[in-house]
């Protein structure tokens, strides 16, 4: 296959990778897989292998012993590279059956074919917080080596709220590998401002002591200071235009220097857990090529409406989600939980706020949020209930629908189908009645949308005043590189 830049992959990093990506391509790679360090401690390491069938995306940010995760557990066991085993092994007799020990079976078994697809020029940047770090080091050092480590990046930052009893903690980490000892790296691209301290001191030509040599007369460089492996960079504050609300979003200006400090303009970049879009966005302001993944469809449409709004030239190419009957049949019978994230974006649809385990939703796939307006001085935020199918339905999928919406007080509901809808379900859809939005508009309170009435045009009635979860961030398309603070 002949990787085209500027695509989003929807799908398992793990089986896009293997499947869809050539070996020795990519001169960066990026990740930050989705870890919850707010979670307490403990939690991580309770015991007890739960089957669930549920899968990760975008919004969970917790892994669990799931019947794929119990699979690559077995092979990582037997790898063929015996240091991989034995170190398996060894963190799971520690570690036991908890969320921590899936979470790094998980890395472990993509990180295995992440370096097969990094040049061996190349670097990868590994974005993890205290609570997995040195795990997640002693997984790197087997993969890509000990001694292809070359930092371990602090990335140190301020922030409200601190603990009665413990030191605040306000940094996270950022592992930095090459796959060789022949790698790029472009300090000019990344040096920072001298402090006042520095500058006066090198006023007078202080001496530099750099290992066991001394320098006289030491100049400064007119680039600034080659920076160290602790950075001082502010996360997204709640005011910044930047923000675009997504839950683990990172500021550009932490990836902007990842991406000038190993790549030149024309280089590959490859974001894997690319979430909102940040390292996408980065490398194509700074004229790189890129390419993300994400499981989640949602992340996948924060990230195309986002490029496109800030880059309206640009043709983003995305792989994975159907583009005809046929192949929504397939992502159906495949993965049920993919096929519902794909349905609800049907209709604008985002996943519900605070859910975090499919099958535990309540029968609520998707949420719409909206203003109503029957009170024009006071408008209240209602929501309008989604639910995808993807299976054989009947009259009583609409009884559901009908019995969930009115549990939730929501004014209206849509049912998005796979197969065509039957003549009972559309007389009991009809027999919901309507929902008055202003006066001389109104809605049917329950809509259905069949896939093949979607490929053909066909949409959902819904009120113009929806709300969308993630507001687009201040165009930066002509924005020159962000200078450190």
């Amino acid at each position: 296959m002949v990787l085209q830049n500027r695509t989003l992959f929807f799908g398992d990093n793990l089986h896009v990778i293997e499947e869809k990506i050539p070996d020795n391509f990519f001169d960066l790679i990026y990740l930050d897989p989705p870890f919850n360090s707010n979670r307490k401690y403990s939690v991580l390491f309770k015991e007890g292998k739960k089957d669930s069938s549920a899968q990760i995306h975008a919004f969970e940010d917790t892994w669990e012993w799931t019947p794929p995760t119990i699979r690559l557990f077995e092979d990582l066991k037997e790898n063929q590279n015996p240091q991989i085993a034995i170190l398996i092994n060894s963190l799971h007799e520690f570690i036991g059956d908890t969320p921590m020990m899936a979470y790094l079976v998980n890395m472990t078994a993509r990180l295995i074919p992440i370096r097969k697809v990094l040049k061996d020029t190349g670097s990868i940047y590994l974005h993890c917080d205290p609570t997995a770090s040195h795990y997640l080091k002693l997984i790197l050092d087997v993969i890509f080596g000990k001694q292809n480590f070359r930092n371990e990046i602090v990335w140190c930052y301020r922030g409200g709220g601190v603990p009665a009893k413990d030191f605040a903690n306000r940094h996270d980490i950022i592992f930095r590998y090459s796959k060789s000892n022949d790698y790029n790296f472009y300090v000019d691209a990344v040096r920072i401002p001298y402090s006042e301290e520095s500058l006066e001191r090198l006023k007078y030509k202080a001496r530099a002591f750099r290992g066991d040599r001394v320098y006289d007369n030491y100049e400064a460089n007119i680039g600034g200071k080659h920076p160290e492996d602790w950075w001082e960079i502010q996360p997204i504050m709640p005011s910044s235009k930047e923000r675009l609300g997504y839950p683990t979003q990172k500021p550009e200006r932490l990836l902007e220097r990842i991406v000038l400090a190993s790549t030149k303009e024309g280089d590959w970049v490859l974001d894997p857990f690319c979430g909102c879009g940040t390292t996408v966005a980065v490398a194509e302001r700074l004229n790189r090529k890129w390419i993300g993944i994400d499981i989640s469809m949602q992340a996948v449409n924060v990230i195309l409406n986002r490029m496109t709004y800030h880059y309206p030239d640009i043709d983003i190419k995305i792989d994975g989600i159907p583009m005809d009957f046929e192949s929504a049949q397939a992502m159906a019978e495949k993965d049920k939980y993919a096929f519902q994230d794909w349905g609800i974006t049907l209709v604008g649809a985002n996943p519900p706020r605070g859910e975090r385990k499919k099958g535990g939703d309540q029968g609520i796939d998707g949420i719409i949020l909206f203003r109503d307006k029957v009170d024009f001085a006071n408008p209240k935020l209602k929501k309008i209930i989604v639910q995808v199918k993807g299976g054989a339905t009947n009259r009583g999928d609409i009884a559901k629908l009908k019995g969930d919406i009115e549990r939730e007080d929501a004014p209206m509901g849509v049912l998005i189908t796979l197969l065509e809808p039957t003549a009972g379900m559309k007389r009991e859809a009809a027999l919901a009645g309507e929902y008055k939005y202003v006066e001389g508009v109104c809605f049917p309170r329950i809509q259905i949308l069949s896939v093949n009435d979607w490929f053909n045009g066909k949409e959902v009635k819904l009120p113009s005043d929806k709300i969308n979860p993630f507001k687009k961030a201040k165009d930066k398309s002509n924005q020159l590189p962000l200078l450190p603070e």
